[in-house]
């Protein structure tokens, strides 16, 4: 039998008993206390936190769970964590739980939608372990879940924006590109600068793939975007034509921030080059309306120069005209006279150039044929200019048109002699003649109107012209000759002459590399009149004239010559006492010879007065000016003929007989 235990020992049992009670009280007190922590995390955490079976059966939940579910706890017990998963999104679920399960992976991560109570998606991202025993046996699943529904309703509307942003800048019809200010790389393009520059050139230099340069362009605007401290100084706005397109550009530069924040230039540039094609157009038309103007001024003042000094010359062949009549070839002033009359014909010829480009230049309009009078204008420089060599290429049917062959003659002869003097050596000159088509965009800054038109071009291979030179040659009085070896009126002159035939004529030329001269003629539907040529000789006659001009030299030398040629002549110097005279003696008067232009009353004020007196009236016009303008509406009205001033004996004997001789007879000389 054993002892019993003293009383010493039974207390020290007592003692050990109590302090072992109390330290497990204190132990339970402070599990007690730690469970309570936890579960007061647990439930008031911010982001859900679910405890799951091995299966997937919810063992607990937490209030964010509840708060972004819409589903009280009891209820989640009830259910697993593939039936709070959108539908579409379970399979992807079920794969990543397997990996942990098999223990491929310690746990998983995703972002996916989860079905809310009343069956909306709501976005939340999921990270999942596995707890396991001490065996390795899953005993139960822990999920941490965080609603980012508002994340990723920002991130598609970012998304949106962007697209939107995108869609934007694609549909524009103007280049944008954003480029480092550093290296130069393009960062982005829109497509209106993909279709432009061929690609997506995102990576590469700018100044290389835009312009086409080695290296930075000169006229960067990187310096202008940025002041000194490196701050934005707002939109730099310019004006260019690229390179490497040959387009015009406004362009708008600024330095902005990109997304990793820094500086960058963006530049949105619009295609401006139809807009500089109007403005260049415009800018001609201008330049065209200037020339014209001024060739105008200049017209009316050497019209007028060319009437004075056409009477001047009437008086001179007038006085030569007379003494020749008297002499025979072999009077020692035969050859003088002779001479004499050379003269004037020379200084007439540079008459005719004067009123070529003076308003109203036309003398003698007829329907021709252009082939025959280039051909025939060429064999005759031909015989003179040698060193030459002359080529001619003639369109077979070529249209009719209607002009005054000597001044299209004129015209042709002035373009040969400017292509022998551009070939002081020798050269080839090409002469060609084709029918064409204008349309409204060739002929319109003419003021002309499109169709049927026949072109001339005379082209050398002499020393050319720059464009400072090409720019003047048709004014007049302008030369790149010596002083002294030419008058600059003949290129003026043919200027003024095709531009009287409602025409057009150009240039084009480079230096070093010879010059062509394209004339266009409007076409007729009329056909050739060929001339019928008369007999150069004095045709007397009688009855009695009536000459009205207010010059004395022209009466004084004009009723000599009219007496040579066998007539009765009475003179008056104004148009008012011509009426008077007539009606005076209208029985008597067999014609009038009517100057154009006098003060007071002038030649069209008094031809219609002699009409009223007497309607077979035959009157002849003649003038210092050309036939077109006024003179041509006083023929239209009825008058029987004209002639420029000055004239021979021959020529005015011969007018007169034709109107004489046939009643209404009208021709122009």
């Amino acid at each position: 039998m054993a002892d019993k235990p003293t009383y010493e020992e039974l207390e020290q049992r007592v003692n050990e008993f109590e302090k072992e009670f109390l330290e497990r009280n204190q132990v339970e007190e402070v599990l007690l206390k730690s469970e309570e922590k936890f579960r007061n995390i647990f439930i008031s955490a911010p982001v859900g936190i679910a405890i799951a079976r091995p299966e997937g059966r919810f063992i607990e939940v937490n209030d964010a769970v509840c708060r972004m579910l819409d589903y009280s706890k009891e209820e989640l017990r009830e259910m697993t964590f593939l039936d709070i998963t959108y539908p579409s999104d379970r399979g992807e679920t079920q794969k990543l739980a397997d990996k942990v399960w098999d223990g491929k992976s310690d746990f998983y991560q995703a972002e996916k939608r989860y079905l809310k109570k009343d069956g909306s998606p709501v976005w939340a991202t999921i990270t999942a372990s596995a707890i396991r025993d001490r065996s390795g046996e899953v005993e139960y699943w822990i999920g941490i879940m965080e609603d980012i529904s508002e994340e990723k309703k920002a991130k598609e509307a970012l998304i949106a924006s962007h697209e939107t942003l995108l869609t934007v800048l694609d549909s524009i019809d103007a280049t944008v590109y954003v480029a480092d200010m550093e290296n130069y790389e393009i960062l982005f393009m829109n497509k209106y600068m993909k279709d432009t520059f061929g690609g997506n050139l995102e990576g590469k230099k700018c100044w290389k793939v835009f312009r086409g340069e080695s290296k930075p362009c000169d006229h960067c605007t990187n310096n202008q975007l940025v002041d000194e401290n490196g701050k934005p100084t707002g939109v730099f706005i310019w004006e260019d034509e690229n390179t490497l397109n040959r387009k015009w550009y406004i362009n708008f530069d600024q330095a902005i921030k990109w997304i990793d924040g820094q500086l960058v230039r963006l530049q949105i540039a619009v295609d401006i080059t139809k807009i500089k094609q109007l403005e260049r157009e415009q800018l001609e038309k201008e330049q065209q309306l200037l020339q014209s103007q001024k060739m105008e001024s200049i017209g009316t003042l050497a019209g007028g120069i060319a009437h004075d000094f056409n009477n001047l010359l009437m008086g001179i062949q007038g006085r030569t005209s007379l003494m020749l009549h008297e002499i025979d070839s072999m009077h020692p002033h035969f050859e003088h006279l002779k001479g004499v009359e050379d003269y004037i014909k020379s200084a007439t010829d540079l008459t005719k150039q004067l009123l070529g480009f003076a308003r109203g230049g036309k003398y003698e309009v007829k329907p021709t044929d252009l082939n025959e009078l280039i051909t025939s204008s060429t064999v005759l420089f031909g015989r003179t200019k040698k060193e030459i060599s002359i080529h001619r290429k003639m369109q077979v049917d070529l249209w009719t048109v209607e002009v005054d062959q000597r001044q299209i003659e004129q015209v042709a002869l002035n373009l040969y002699v400017n292509a022998w003097h551009s070939m002081p050596g020798g050269g080839k000159l090409f002469l060609e003649t084709k029918n064409v088509m204008l349309d409204d965009d060739f002929v319109k800054p003419f003021e002309l109107g499109p169709g049927k038109y026949v072109e001339i071009s005379v082209t050398d291979t002499g020393v050319g012209m720059d464009q400072a030179t090409q720019k003047r040659i048709f004014d007049p009085f302008f030369t790149t000759k010596e002083m002294g070896r030419g008058t600059g009126l003949g290129l003026a002159s043919a200027y003024g002459i095709i531009k009287n035939h409602s025409g057009i004529i150009n240039v084009f030329s480079e230096k070093g590399k010879g010059a062509s001269f394209n004339i266009y003629l409007p076409a007729s539907e009329k056909e050739v009149v060929k001339d019928k040529k008369l007999a150069k000789e004095i045709l007397k006659g009688y009855g009695t004239i009536l000459l009205v001009d207010d010059e004395d030299m022209i009466i004084d030398v004009g009723k000599e010559l009219l007496k040579k040629m066998g007539y009765k002549v009475l003179v008056t110097k104004s148009g008012k006492a011509a009426v008077e005279l007539y009606e005076a003696n209208k029985d008597e008067i067999d014609i009038v010879i009517l100057d154009m232009i006098m003060p007071n009353m002038g030649g069209g004020d008094t031809y219609d007065k002699l009409k009223e007196v007497d309607s077979d009236i035959k009157v002849l016009l003649s003038s210092g000016y050309s036939v077109d303008g006024q003179a041509t509406e006083i023929l239209e009205r009825g008058c029987n003929g004209f002639i420029q001033k000055p004239f021979n004996m021959i020529d005015l004997s011969q007018k007169i007989r034709k109107i004489l001789d046939k009643k209404h007879f009208l021709t122009i000389l």
